[in-house]
């Protein structure tokens, strides 16, 4: 499965894996990756997840240990701000654009590919702390899912909970005034 900054290495989207853990599991499981609001919450419950994980969404929540910085830098980016590392290496995971993913990037695409002992100074976890503690986005590597895209601002987690069940409450009770007239047209029963 995948998840945020783990997408996994097949490339396989979130519906599909979702569809097909419904087909086999048959325990609650949790969606995880490119959930950060109301909308993402309902599509998961639709598609069989017993409820969502929301790493992205929580680091920009005023609870989150992160610097103010960086909790900015998340409101400010868009879902084109991520890119992935570690393809080559057959871990990938997506993580902030900067000048230091792109030298991975770069690295990894050269003919011959890339070693980790030849990325890791770059993608030293120490480095990545530092981003959260500091505030400097470009300091090092750090875990960022396409959620970002979908993150305005950075309330309480009580307000973002609240926030999350309303529109997932009212999302869902729209889709319940829909109803399959015939094979060839849904239309909203209002």
């Amino acid at each position: 499965m995948a998840g945020a900054g783990h997408p996994g290495e097949d490339d396989i989207g979130g519906l599909v894996l979702l569809a097909r853990a419904a087909q086999e599991l048959n325990i609650p499981y949790i969606a995880s990756g490119g959930v950060a609001d109301g909308r993402g919450l309902a599509a998961a419950l639709a598609l069989g997840a017993a409820g969502v994980n929301m790493g992205t969404r929580f680091m920009c929540t005023v609870e989150s240990p992160i610097h103010q910085n960086i909790k900015d830098k998340i409101v400010a980016s868009t879902e084109q701000d991520t890119i992935h590392i570690f393809r080559t290496l057959r871990n990938t995971a997506r993580v902030f654009r900067n000048s230091v993913t792109e030298q991975v990037v770069a690295l990894e695409r050269r003919p011959e590919g890339a070693k980790f002992e030849e990325l890791r100074d770059l993608v030293s976890g120490q480095r990545g702390r530092k981003v959260y503690e500091l505030g400097d986005p470009d300091y090092g590597v750090w875990s960022l899912g396409v959620s970002v895209g979908l993150i305005k601002d950075c309330p309480t987690c009580e307000v973002l909970l609240r926030r999350l069940e309303q529109e997932a409450e009212g999302i869902i009770e729209q889709l319940g005034k829909l109803r399959v007239q015939s094979h060839r047209s849904i239309t909203a029963k209002l």
